[in-house]
């Protein structure tokens, strides 16, 4: 079993911080900020409160599963790579075996939470997002393909399905389209991050993108999918009803990603060293991107101005 102490600390609340680590807290906040609005799309409005609790809790505990299970297959590319060196499996503060239990022991109590407070299919559907993340993305596709990374991002898109039917037991046109904002999103969120962090991949002998294709191809592809993902967010006005809110929100978020994007794009035509190109700029201001855009999400149906001819 794990060791109370490690080289950073000590006690039971630092064994407790270890393993809410492997959890990897930030990306589920992510994963939250799309799941939430799209629960107020669902409702026509506020949805109930205590259905959004119970999503939460039980979204909160799958993707805590899927990141653990990652956190150990990965524990061998995490040692060598610098960003992921501190991660409890690699300084030893907790065991594999902790670990795979605590994984496993999440997966089940998260499917369960879902089916018996929300209902099954918002369970079904997390824990096939689970599975495809822990088998798809971690076993098989991050150490074989440069198309990992997409691939293997459709496991992030799963939230607003189940957000979507943990309000209406059921999916929709509107629910797929968003599922598919996220599914673009992904390549231009993560590229960036592989780009500034490419010598870490290359060492650790994961095949990101940055690490197999200059980064003009990488930079191009960046521009491409941030196009498709910027026309997808808008496809949602006629399809889902949307209003001027959720229009010039998408409109204007979208323009500001597709210029970040251009920019990075310029920067690697010119010739311009990788420690120039600063790519980090788009990871970051992607996060802010993907919240603006769903809190527009989120507002559109409580504080609706219909556009004209869309219903």
């Amino acid at each position: 079993m794990s060791a109370l102490h490690g080289p950073d600390g000590s006690g039971l609340r630092f064994l407790v911080g270890q393993y809410v680590a492997l959890m990897k807290p930030r990306i589920i906040e992510l994963l939250l900020v799309t799941t939430i609005p799209v629960m107020f799309l669902a409702a026509g409005g506020v949805p109930n409160l205590l259905l959004v609790l119970a999503t939460l809790v039980g979204g909160t505990l799958s993707a805590g599963a899927a990141n653990t299970l990652n956190c150990y297959i990965d524990r061998d590319i995490d040692a060598v790579m610098h960003r992921t060196s501190k991660r409890p499996l690699v300084t030893g503060t907790i065991s594999p075996r902790g670990g795979l239990v605590f994984g496993t022991v999440l997966a089940v109590v998260s499917t369960l939470w879902l089916g018996l407070l929300v209902n099954w299919l918002s369970a079904w559907l997390a824990l096939a997002a689970l599975l495809f993340y822990v088998f798809g993305y971690t076993l098989v596709l991050k150490r074989r393909t440069a198309q990992n990374i997409v691939w293997g991002g459709a496991a992030g898109c799963m939230p607003v399905l189940i957000g979507w039917s943990a309000v209406t037991d059921s999916l929709s046109w509107s629910a797929f389209i968003l599922f598919m904002v996220i599914f673009f999103w992904t390549p231009p969120h993560y590229w960036p991050l592989s780009m500034r962090f490419k010598h870490d991949y290359a060492k650790a002998e994961v095949p990101m993108l940055p690490v197999v294709e200059q980064m003009v191809v990488v930079a191009r592809q960046i521009a491409i999918y941030s196009w498709a993902m910027v026309l997808t967010s808008l496809a949602l006005v006629p399809v889902g009803g949307m209003g001027w809110v959720y229009t010039v929100t998408a409109l204007a978020s979208g323009a500001l990603f597709l210029t970040e994007a251009h920019r990075l794009l310029a920067s690697a035509r010119s010739g311009a060293p990788e420690s120039k190109l600063r790519p980090m700029r788009l990871f970051h201001f992607s996060i802010t991107y993907l919240t603006i855009l769903f809190v527009g999400v989120a507002i559109d149906p409580i504080w609706h101005l219909a556009l004209p001819g869309v219903a």
